[in-house]
C-alpha cells in the first residue's frame, strides 16, 4: 500500500521508487497535463529555497493545479508565535496537499501525523530530503541505464547533508557501493555506516579527494559545505573549501561518469567543469520538476 505522505525516503520501498521513476519518465516526455485541475497545493517554506520551491511550483503549474503558501516564515503567522500544529491544521483546511520545508528535524513527520492532507517533506533540518533523492535516482537511472551495482562517490558535507542521507537510503535497494569523501569534521554519521553494515553495502571513507575515489565511480556526487548548519563559524571557515573539483581531475574517470550536485554550489565545482560532457547537475535540477510531478500525482491519485 502506497504511503499517504512522503516524509522519509524509507517510506518508499523498491517498488514505490520504481513506480515514481517510471511516472517521472512519462512526465519528462509530456509535462503539461490537466491532472491537477481543481486541486490546491500549499507550499510552506520556513527555510529559504530556490530550486526545490520553484520546481515544486513549476510541477503544479504544469499540471494545471494552483499554489498557495509562503516562501518566508517571517511573512507567516509563525512569526507571531503560531505553533506548527496550528499552521498545519489551518492550511490543511485550505489545500489538498502540503509541501513543507522546516529547520527542525522531525518536523515533517510530526506534520504528517496531524495533517488532514498528505505532506511532502521538502527538507527537515539536516535529516531528510526525499524528493531530492528521487530526482537524483531518476537522473542516475537516466544517465546509467540502471540503478543496480553502481559505485557512488559522495563528496563534501556528509554530516549535515540531508540529500546525502536520503540518497544512501534510497539507493540501498539496488546493491550500491559508496565512497565517502569528507573531512573529519563532516564525516558520515555513524548511523548511516551502521545502516550500510546491516545491509552489507560496501563503503570506503576518505579524507582526501583522491584520484581513486573519482576514477572508481560511476556517479560523483558533490555537495556544498552548508554554512547555515554551523554554530561555530570558525569551524565553517576551516572546511568550506576543502574539496574543489576541477576539470582536469576527471581526465582518467570512467567514460560513463556523471557529476551530480543537489545545488546550490559555491566553490566546490569549478566552473571549468560545466562544459565537460560528464557534468550533469543542471539537467539533474531540471529533472526535479518531472520527479515532483510524479510524487504529487502519486499522493493525490488524480490519474
Amino acid at each position: 500500500m502506497a504511503p499517504k505522505s512522503l516524509v522519509n525516503i524509507t517510506d518508499y520501498g523498491k517498488e514505490d521508487i520504481q513506480r515514481i521513476l517510471k511516472a517521472a519518465t512519462a512526465f519528462k516526455a509530456n509535462p503539461n497535463r490537466d491532472l491537477l485541475q481543481g486541486k490546491i497545493v500549499a507550499t510552506l517554506f520556513f527555510e529559504p529555497s530556490t530550486r526545490t520551491r520553484l520546481s515544486f511550483e513549476t510541477a503544479v503549474n504544469r499540471l494545471r493545479g494552483r499554489i498557495v503558501g509562503f516562501s518566508d516564515a517571517a511573512t507567516s503567522s509563525s512569526a507571531k508565535g503560531e505553533s506548527l500544529k496550528d499552521t498545519i491544521m489551518m492550511v490543511g483546511n485550505y489545500a489538498d496537499l502540503i509541501i513543507m520545508r522546516h529547520h527542525l528535524e522531525g518536523s515533517a513527520r510530526y506534520a504528517s501525523e496531524i495533517s488532514p492532507v498528505p505532506i511532502i517533506n521538502a527538507g527537515d533540518g539536516s535529516n531528510q530530503h526525499p524528493t531530492q533523492t528521487l530526482l537524483d535516482m531518476f537522473t542516475i537511472y537516466e544517465t546509467q541505464g540502471t540503478l543496480e551495482n553502481l559505485t557512488i562517490t559522495i563528496v563534501g558535507d556528509l554530516k549535515y547533508g540531508r540529500a546525502v542521507h536520503s540518497l544512501i537510503q534510497g539507493l540501498s535497494h539496488f546493491k550500491p557501493s559508496f565512497n565517502f569523501v569528507a573531512p573529519e569534521e563532516l564525516k558520515i554519521p555513524e548511523k548511516y555506516k551502521l545502516f550500510c553494515d546491516k545491509l552489507n553495502i560496501p563503503y570506503r571513507e576518505y579524507t582526501d579527494f583522491s584520484p581513486e575515489a573519482i576514477n572508481s565511480a560511476d556517479i560523483l556526487y558533490m555537495t556544498r559545505v552548508q554554512r547555515e548548519r554551523f554554530t561555530d563559524l570558525m569551524e565553517y571557515e576551516k572546511v568550506k573549501n576543502v574539496y574543489i573539483l576541477h576539470n582536469e581531475m576527471l581526465n582518467d574517470s570512467k567514460d560513463n561518469l556523471k557529476v551530480l550536485h543537489p545545488l546550490p554550489r559555491v566553490k566546490e565545482i569549478n566552473q571549468d567543469v560545466d562544459d565537460n560532457p560528464k557534468a550533469y547537475y543542471f539537467q539533474q535540477a531540471e529533472n526535479g520538476v518531472f520527479t515532483r510531478q510524479a510524487v504529487i500525482c502519486d499522493l493525490l491519485k488524480p490519474l
